[in-house]
């Protein structure tokens, strides 16, 4: 993979480098859906999907798809599972009871919300479940070419992994008829003309089974034989997949020397980090789900936040700033915000900082939106902003820290005994010196002016000012604060906290 070009969008650069090695070109994406799929996992799909959109606007012929790795076993009883789910450690995760009931499977139960969120992503891959394309024999090639070159594959693993490979090792593990198990049996023969595998299981079974359906490949065989299978020119993955010796280099070996396919353009990609808690991972339980962030944030500024940053580069992501974030996708212009627009984006013609703001000081539509008239946006769209309304009073309720959550006192707070003359008598002054025809940064300047004339900082009377008004030290900026407030109200406080 050559150096990203500083000066372009690393999706632009991508295109350029592969548009001409092929006619077209198919772009894979794939999870586990072992547990829920969170904003770490969907780096890999909205990496993959900006290399398709990149390569689509170049006028190049591309195809998305996704494979749910279905067939993958249940590994241990993970945290957020119940305990009688131990009886199901080591069985295909489509064949394992969904946790609510409601769903066809356990890897539904986690599959089927997130391609939901795909759709409100704007995102469409051609989907692909493992346990029906081993089930409808697409495999069955791949999988009679393995066993014959057990020993090869066998070679090419302890060569590039450095690691020894057991004798007895397969590169197909069957599914047991007896347990239900995919990860206790053991290949003891093969039939080619018939298609099929002997096996014998740690459970005491033994049998003899069709290839097509009852098994699938180890992973590093799996993921060499699917390039191949499904046309598969582009992958992004994550950097563990790319050290040296893992899953891409023995998997580029296979896919040339056993199954004579040219692998994948690489797009390795670094983790998100949740801050505080390291490395998201549905199997730690340190997980965002894309459904609670699209409660929060619209679907153009979560793709927005992966699009922006080079696939190498790791991202922290920090659910306290998404108010920062929104307004930083409102401002942003070029390539990044091009590639993360979807069918409903809507550009707010009100900052999602001061719509948090307004919706503490009104809740209510009426009053929200005279809150919005009296901080300066007279005309607005409302529909991008009753949408931001949602996402706000989400945040708010959701991840918001106790310094961005605020509540205007009916009555003087009695923290107001605390002032001190000077900032008492620069709430007077302050009081004295407001107009109706005074703007927010109008505002904001006054009370320089006026801490300058009483002898005290500007810091000390934005505190005085928060105190009368919020019963706290902090709050929002505050000239927008005191120009979305009722004008009445505020210089009826002002002047109350002064004479206290």
């Amino acid at each position: 993979m050559s150096e990203m070009d500083e000066s372009r969008h690393w999706a632009d650069v991508i295109a350029e480098n592969v548009a001409a090695t092929r006619e077209k070109h198919i772009i894979a994406t794939g999870i586990t859906p072992s547990g829920s799929i969170h904003i770490g996992n969907l780096r890999e799909v909205l990496t993959a999907d900006g290399a398709y959109r990149a390569l689509c606007d170049a006028g190049v012929d591309a195809e998305l798809i996704y494979i749910g790795d279905t067939f993958d076993p249940l590994r241990k009883v993970y945290p957020f599972l119940p305990d009688d789910y131990a009886e199901h450690v080591g069985k295909p995760l489509y064949a394992i009871p969904c946790p609510c009931g409601n769903c066809a499977n356990y890897a539904e139960h986690y599959l089927m919300p997130f391609l939901e969120s795909l759709k409100e992503l704007d995102i469409a891959p051609t989907v692909y479940r493992a346990h029906e394309l081993y089930g409808n024999g697409d495999f069955v090639p791949a999988t009679m070419k393995a066993l014959r070159n057990r020993d090869k594959i066998a070679a090419i693993l302890e060569e590039v992994s450095k690691r020894a490979i057991p004798a007895d090792w397969s590169p197909f593990n069957v599914l047991c008829e007896s347990c239900g198990r995919i990860t206790t049996t053991q290949v003891t023969g093969f039939d080619e003309r018939r298609e099929t595998v002997d096996y014998t299981c740690d459970c005491g079974y033994a049998g003899t089974v069709p290839v097509k359906g009852n098994g699938k490949l180890t992973w590093r065989v799996d993921w060499a034989a699917r390039w191949g299978i499904l046309g598969v020119t582009i992958e992004p993955f994550g950097k563990d997949h790319a050290t040296r010796g893992g899953s891409y280099d023995t998997g580029t070996r296979i896919s040339r020397e056993i199954y004579g396919y040219e692998p994948p353009y690489p797009i390795i990609y670094e983790w998100i980090h949740l801050k505080g808690k390291g490395a998201m991972s549905s199997s730690t339980g340190v997980t965002v789900t894309i459904s609670d962030m699209l409660r929060v944030m619209p679907p153009e500024v979560l793709r927005y936040l992966i699009i922006k940053t080079k696939p190498e580069k790791h991202i922290d992501f920090d659910p306290s700033r998404i108010v920062e974030l929104i307004d930083e996708y409102d401002r942003a212009t070029g390539r990044a915000r091009e590639l993360s627009q979807t069918e409903t984006s809507l550009r707010s013609d009100i900052p999602f900082t001061h719509i948090v703001t307004a919706l503490q000081i009104a809740s209510d539509p009426d009053g929200f939106q005279e809150v919005l008239r009296r901080s300066g946006y007279a005309a607005f769209d409302m529909e991008s902003v009753q949408r931001r309304m949602e996402n706000a009073l989400n945040w708010l309720a959701l991840y918001a820290p106790e310094s961005v959550k605020f509540e205007v006192q009916e009555t003087l707070p009695p923290v107001v005994e605390s002032l001190t003359p000077e900032q008492r008598r620069g709430l007077l002054l302050l009081a004295s010196g407001i107009s109706d025809d005074l703007t927010a940064s109008d505002l904001h300047d006054l009370v320089y002016e006026v801490s300058e004339e009483v002898g005290i900082s500007g810091s000390k009377l934005f505190q005085a000012i928060y105190i009368a008004i919020l019963g706290k030290k902090s709050g929002p900026r505050a000239g927008y604060f005191m120009a979305s407030l009722d004008r009445e109200f505020l210089l009826k406080r002002l002047r109350e906290a002064g004479r206290e």
